[in-house]
């Protein structure tokens, strides 16, 4: 014998079901990066290959916006890149931020 089942408030019938397809949904979305930030709001980067005579202050004054102070840019390059002034080679590669 199967047994028989039956809605008894078909608006919470209705209700439930409105909120599992939301749920999945969200859940299939996520999966898929739906859900993910824009570019608007990711970081944008130069690939800076650092020559001879090239200091961090030389390349902050070329990639860096001119009404923002240079030795913050200065300081945002060795943040990204893990290094300091003095670790500068030329040969390497450096990401430097773009400011909008």
């Amino acid at each position: 014998m199967k047994k028989k089942y039956r809605v008894a408030s078909k608006f919470r019938f209705t209700v439930f079901l409105v909120i599992m397809f939301l749920c999945v949904m969200t859940a299939v979305g996520t999966l898929l990066g739906f859900n993910t930030a824009s570019s608007a709001s990711l970081n944008q980067y130069n690939l800076v290959n650092v020559e001879s005579g090239d200091t961090l202050w030389n390349i902050a004054c070329e990639y860096g916006p001119d009404d923002m102070d240079v030795r913050v840019v200065v300081h945002d390059i060795c943040d990204i890149n893990e290094i300091s002034a003095d670790e500068l080679t030329a040969g390497s590669k450096i990401i430097v931020p773009v400011y909008q």
